[in-house]
């Protein structure tokens, strides 16, 4: 029979070997990666026609960074360890669900974001990749769910739904899910960053 103790030891030996072939503990120094406790983030490049939609991308990432205070968020690139740069690929929105009628019932809005993170000094790539995030909203009143989490987070109340028409609902909605991806994308970002990828 195998003594516990010596199992546990051969896998603290098996995983401190690891680190030769590409994979290693995660680090908790404070910083995204040894030696980068400083990010530069770059207004995002956008190649959509919607006009502004770099800036409501750019400040969703620095808004979430900054409340989180690590990385510590500098202005200019010249204090930086690592700079943050992106192109806004896509904002798009498609019909998802339709009734008998063909009317609409659910439309499903998509980001599309390209991410490239480099190193300052030396100037290196860090990490490079594309992030796509996909919400849904409501299309017409008899699609609204009032008691949704999506909806409660929202800043409609459900006495707005009845008084809207189908057309005001669906721009409300649609703001709201702009607003929601903008979140998401900051938070997600703000995680890899975090988890070094």
């Amino acid at each position: 029979m195998l003594d516990p103790r010596k199992i546990v030891a051969w896998f603290i030996v098996a995983a401190c070997g690891c680190g030769g072939c590409g994979y290693e503990f995660a680090r908790r120094d404070g910083g995204l990666f040894k030696g980068i406790k400083t990010l530069h983030v770059e207004p995002f490049v956008n190649r959509t026609r919607l006009v502004g939609l770099e800036w409501e991308v750019t400040n969703a990432l620095k808004s979430e960074l900054y409340a989180s205070g690590a990385p510590r968020v500098v202005s200019r690139v010249e204090e930086a360890d690592a700079v943050l740069t992106g192109i806004v690929r896509s904002l798009e929105t498609r019909v998802a669900a339709v009734n008998e009628h063909d009317e609409v019932l659910l439309y499903d809005t998509t980001l599309v974001v390209d991410v490239n993170l480099r190193g300052r000094n030396p100037d290196k790539p860090i990490w490079r990749g594309q992030m796509r995030l996909t919400e849904t909203h409501s299309g017409s009143r008899g699609a609204v769910v009032i008691s949704s989490t999506e909806f409660k987070q929202g800043t409609l109340n459900p006495s707005d739904v009845r008084q809207f028409t189908d057309i005001q609902l669906t721009e409300a909605m649609a703001a709201g899910t702009r607003e929601r991806l903008m979140r998401r994308f900051a938070a997600q970002m703000h995680q890899r960053l975090i988890d070094a990828f």
